[in-house]
Order: structure tokens, then sequence, then C-alpha cells
């Protein structure tokens, strides 16, 4: 990146969070790329500076040097104001997500061991179960809402089931996180509250009952996580599984019904997969985050990152940084899996594999269902949700032949 001119006046920041980027941020990405570079400043709420990475050589250094890019936001958040909209999902918390060193290595080390020990026959039982429960709730009425009817409820009942949470306190996790993601200060806080209570009374409950879940396999695991620790394990377990999940299966139910493709292409056997890693490149449904926070001011190709500012990967920009794509198109990205969109390095999703088992398993299960699915709008209609976060529909409304 060439620097801009130190006596020119400097472009302002980009606000990632209203709603015009949320209704085209791949054109935000290029005019960013065009002003800017790989690294441009941008706001994520009013006042809340960052730096935001959209050069996918840039994002690799980034996310495998912790050392110079540690997680831990601690110092950024003393001057950050309680009110701060996107503070719930930034600040502080003792998971593996928001830390450095040896205490992340002894948070990922349970998380990882409790999710492995999940069966992966049983799961893919377990998905296309609750997407039948899913499908009979709509499947007579001819029209539906799938991120409401059938993506949501599927992400929110499996991760609920694999948890070991009864539906009354996964609705309110559920509901909080929800809140959370709308990185709007006072609906922000509120979530935050009911995440926090819900998920105290999930701890408290696998503590005296335990079972066969992975909230309880991280209370047996001998990392001998407290309450608190467990409490904001959990908190990442169900930001990255009901959000992400919900918005990555109806991304991909998009992307199949608007897409000749894939429209044409699954009737000829291409896999739901390919689609998927398609959304994955193109949509994912954390299009910016990874953040971390250098502990003193850092040079990257001229640019220099201030000390214990937010710095943010963008996995949509990064993925199509035209100096890795070249000229391949979207048809050509099938079954291609060299995106950031799990992240990588010390930070790598460590549940990738049931994800996209449930993902695969709820569109597969879908489209076998309701082979006639098809948008119920134009797609100029449909509408995105504001934040600076997440690429996440409002509502995916379809229609199809009635089944009774």
């Amino acid at each position: 990146m060439t620097p801009l001119d130190p006596a020119a006046t400097p472009p302002a920041p980009v606000a990632l969070y209203d709603a015009e980027f949320a209704a085209d941020p791949h054109a935000a990405y290029a005019r960013m790329r065009r002003v800017f570079g790989p690294l441009v400043p941008v706001e994520l709420a009013p006042g809340i500076p960052a730096t935001l990475v959209i050069g996918f050589h840039q994002a690799r250094r980034i996310l495998n040097d912790p050392l110079h890019f540690p997680a831990d936001p601690r110092i950024w958040q003393q001057g950050v104001p309680e009110t701060c909209p996107v503070l719930p999902m930034m600040e502080w918390r003792p998971n593996a997500l928001r830390s450095s060193g040896p205490e992340h290595a002894r948070y990922r080390a349970a998380n990882t061991a409790s999710l492995q020990a999940v069966d992966q026959h049983e799961l893919r039982a377990l998905v296309e179960k609750v997407a039948a429960g899913a499908l009979d709730g709509f499947r007579a009425h001819g029209h539906a809402d799938l991120l409401t009817q059938y993506s949501w409820p599927i992400a929110f009942q499996v991760l609920s089931a694999l948890l070991g949470c009864p539906d009354e306190i996964g609705r309110r996790i559920a509901e909080g996180m929800a809140k959370i993601f709308e990185a709007e200060a006072e609906t922000a806080a509120q979530g935050n509250e009911m995440l926090g209570q819900a998920l105290a009374e999930l701890v408290a409950l696998r503590r005296q009952y335990p079972g066969d879940d992975v909230t309880s396999r991280l209370l047996a695991h001998s990392a001998r996580l407290d309450d608190m620790e467990m409490l904001h394990q959990l908190v990442t377990l169900y930001g990255a599984g009901i959000e992400p999940l919900t918005h990555l299966i109806s991304n991909t139910v998009l992307k199949i019904l608007t897409d000749e493709h894939f429209s044409a292409g699954l009737h000829a056997g291409q896999p739901v997969r390919d689609a998927l890693d398609t959304v994955l490149y193109t949509d994912p449904p954390m299009a910016n985050y990874c953040i971390s926070y250098p502990p003193y001011p850092i040079d990257v190709e001229g640019v220099l990152l201030p000390a214990h500012q937010p710095v943010l990967i963008s996995m949509a920009a990064c993925n199509n940084d035209p100096a890795v794509t070249g000229g391949v198109t979207e048809g050509q990205l099938a079954g291609n899996r060299a995106h950031l969109s799990w992240s990588i390095g010390a930070h790598t999703c460590p549940a990738r594999t049931h994800a996209y088992l449930i993902a695969e398993t709820a569109i597969t299960w879908l489209l076998d269902a309701l082979p006639e699915l098809d948008l119920a709008c134009p797609v100029s209609e449909l509408a995105w949700r504001p934040g600076p976060f997440h690429r996440a529909l409002e509502a995916l409304p379809v229609r199809f032949p009635a089944v009774v």
C-alpha cells in the first residue's frame, strides 16, 4: 500500500454500522480498496475507531502473529463508554476468543476437547430430526420466512441440544445473543444482561446434573474452569453457533435460489457443500471480525496501526482480494476452501466440521422436501440488517407448492 499524502486531508473513516454499508458492503469494500488500499480506517459505532484489513496477505500475517496482534481488549476497553453498542461483542471475557498466551491455550484446549467428543452421526440425525419438525410447521402453507421458520430454529435447537440446554433457558440465551448482534446501545446492553443470567443458570444446572453434552464436558475438563469462565466459554459457543450458523444456512439458500450455476447444478448432482463454500468466500455470515489489539504502534506496509486500537479482519473482503483471486469467477470457487471465513492461526474456529455438517444437512433436507422452492419477492427487495460484523438478512420469504 502506498501511504496517503501527509499534506492532503485524509478521507473520513468508513462507517460500518449504517444501513448504507449493510445494503451493499461489496461496493463499499471496492471503494475502500481504491481509496485506502488493504488497511482501512473505519468506525464500528460513532466515535469507535478501528482498522479494517481487506487485503488477504495482510490478514494472513496478522492472524498468524498473536504476539503482535493479541486478542485481549482490556486496555482498549478502559477508554470505551459502557453504553458503546459494540462493546458486548468486543469486551474482554475469560474465554478462548478474548485471551492470549497460556490462558488462551487453556481455554482452547477445553473447548476443542469438548467439541471433538460430539458424535458426527448423532449430530446429523439430530439436524434431520429438527429440520423435519421445522418443515412440518409450514410445508402445508405454501410460503414461509425461512430465516425465522427454518434456519434459526435449526441453529437454536441443535446448539441447545449439543450444549445440554433446556428450551426455556435456551430461548433467553438466543434472544440475548440476537440483541447483542444488533449493535444498538440499549438493546445490546439488555442482551448482554439477559445472556449472562441465562448462561449462569445453564452452568449451575449442568454442575448439579451433568450429562453427555458440551457444557458438562467443559465442566469436567482438566482445565478446571470456574463458573465465570464457564459462562464465557458458552458465550463464544452460542455467539458462533446461533447467529452465524442461522445466516450461513439462509445466505446459502439465497445463493442457490438466485444463482443459476447452483439452482441448475444441484439437480445435476452438484453438492450443497459447493454452494456453502461459495457463500463462505463471497458473503460469509461473519463478514468482519477476528479482532486483535496491537500492544504498541506497529507498521504494516507503511501504515502505522495505533496501540490498543481494534484491528478487524474483513473475511468478506479478504476472500475477494483481487491480489489473490485474479480472474477467478464465483462459479470457479465451488469446492475451493482456501478462504478465511473460519479464520486461521491461533483462533481458527474449532467447530467448523460441526457447522459444515449442520448447514449442509439442513439445506439438503430443505431442498429435497421442497424441490420447487423459490423466492417470494425480487431479490432487490430483501433487506440486510445493519451492523459492523455480520452479513445477515432481515427475512428470507419463499414460496412453494403446498405439501399436505
